[in-house]
C-alpha cells in the first residue's frame, strides 16, 4: 500500500499519529499505520517484568526495553534494510549460558541508554540506525509494576478478590482481573509522550493486552490529562480474540465498558472492529456511543483463521478512517 501523504490536497502535511500500547498488539497497529502516514509515534507501556527485559530491568535498574524494541522493530520499512534489521532487533540467543534468551535489540538498547543516559535519546539512535519510519517513546521516565484486583484466583472461592502484581503474573492469572493500577502510584510522564499526545492529529488505543498494554497509559496523571484534553480524533481498535487469563469471556463491547471505567472522562471518536468478531453489532454500536464515538466494521484479520491482524487490512481501514478525519 503506498503511504498516504494525508489529507488530500498537494503540500498537506501527513496525519500526525500517535499509537498506544505494548507488545504484539502495538506492533501490528504500527506496522499498519507506517503503511499510511510518515508521522507516527509510538508510547509504549514499561511495565514488562519477565524474560529478557525483566532481568535486564532486575540486574541493570533501567525501563524494561523488550516492547520498545518491537515498536522499533514495527517502524522498519519493507525493504531489505528494513527487514535485516528487524530480524536483528528480534534476534534472541541461544546458549547454556547467561546470553540465553537476550535480545540483541534489548541489549542494544540498553547500551545506548548507559552510553548516552537519556532513555528518549537512546531510542532515538537506535531509530536512526534502523531507517525506523517514525519514534518509539517510553509512556513513562521510570519502570513500573501493574497491580491487578483479581477476581476468582482460587476457583473454589470464585468472589474473593486478590492482588496480584506484575505484568506477567496478571497476563498469566486464571482468575477474573477487575482492576489494574501502576506502582508507584501517580509515576512521572515522559514530557515526550505528552508532548506527541497533544499535537497529535489521532490517538490509536489497541489492540493489544488490554489491562496490561493499554490501560496503563491512562494511570499515568500527566499522560491521561494529555489523553483527555488533547485536540486529537482518538480511535480504539479492539482485540480479534479474547486473551486468556485477561480478558477471558469479553465480549466486544466489554473492553469499552472496562475503558470507562478506568477513564470516565475519555471520549473516543471511532471504535474499529473486525466484522467477523462481532455477532451482534447493537451492544457494542451502543457502547461506542456511550464514549461518544461510531463503529466501523471492517475486515482486519488475517486469512489463516488465526486470531492475529492483517496488517494491510489493518492499513486500509486506518487509512479510510484517517481520510474522513
Amino acid at each position: 500500500m503506498a503511504k498516504s501523504t494525508a489529507a488530500d490536497g498537494e503540500g498537506q502535511r501527513p496525519p500526525r499519529v500517535v499509537a498506544l500500547g505494548g507488545g504484539h498488539g502495538l506492533y501490528a497497529s504500527l506496522s499498519a499505520l507506517r503503511r499510511v502516514t510518515t508521522d507516527v509515534t509510538a508510547v509504549v507501556t514499561v511495565a514488562d517484568d519477565g524474560g529478557s527485559s525483566g532481568r535486564l530491568r532486575r540486574e541493570l535498574g533501567v525501563l524494561p526495553p523488550g516492547d520498545l524494541r518491537m515498536a522499533l522493530a514495527a517502524l522498519c520499512g519493507d525493504d531489505e534494510w528494513g527487514h535485516t534489521w528487524t530480524q536483528v532487533l528480534q534476534h534472541r540467543f541461544r546458549s547454556e549460558g547467561e546470553l540465553h534468551g537476550h535480545a540483541v535489540g534489548n541489549l542494544l538498547i540498553v547500551a545506548l541508554w548507559e552510553l548516552l543516559g537519556d532513555s528518549v535519546a537512546g531510542l532515538d539512535w537506535v531509530g536512526q540506525l534502523l531507517g525506523a519510519h517514525g519514534r518509539v517513546l517510553p509512556m513513562s521516565s521510570v519502570p513500573l509494576d501493574i497491580s491487578a484486583e483479581v477476581a476468582g484466583v482460587d476457583p473454589e472461592r470464585p468472589d474473593d478478590v486478590t492482588t496480584i502484581r506484575g505484568q506477567v503474573a496478571c497476563a498469566a492469572t486464571r482468575g477474573r482481573v477487575r482492576s489494574v493500577s501502576l506502582v508507584p502510584e501517580e509515576p512521572p510522564a515522559s514530557p515526550q509522550a505528552v508532548k506527541a499526545v497533544r499535537e497529535a492529529d489521532w490517538v490509536v488505543f489497541g489492540p493489544g493486552s488490554w489491562f496490561t498494554s493499554v490501560l496503563p497509559h491512562l494511570l499515568v496523571p500527566d499522560l491521561a490529562h494529555a489523553l483527555v484534553t488533547t485536540r486529537a480524533r482518538r480511535m480504539v481498535t479492539l482485540n480479534l480474540s479474547p486473551q486468556r487469563g485477561e480478558t477471558d469471556g469479553f465480549r466486544p463491547e466489554t473492553y469499552l465498558e472496562v475503558l470507562r471505567e478506568h477513564a470516565p472522562e475519555l471520549g473516543v471518536d471511532v471504535v474499529l472492529a473486525d466484522r467477523s468478531t462481532v455477532e451482534d453489532p447493537e451492544p457494542l454500536r451502543d457502547a461506542a456511543k456511550e464514549l461518544g464515538g461510531s463503529l466501523v466494521l471492517d475486515d482486519l484479520a488475517r486469512g489463516d483463521g488465526t486470531p492475529r491482524h492483517d496488517h494491510d487490512r489493518l492499513a486500509a481501514a486506518f487509512e479510510r478512517i484517517l481520510a474522513e478525519g
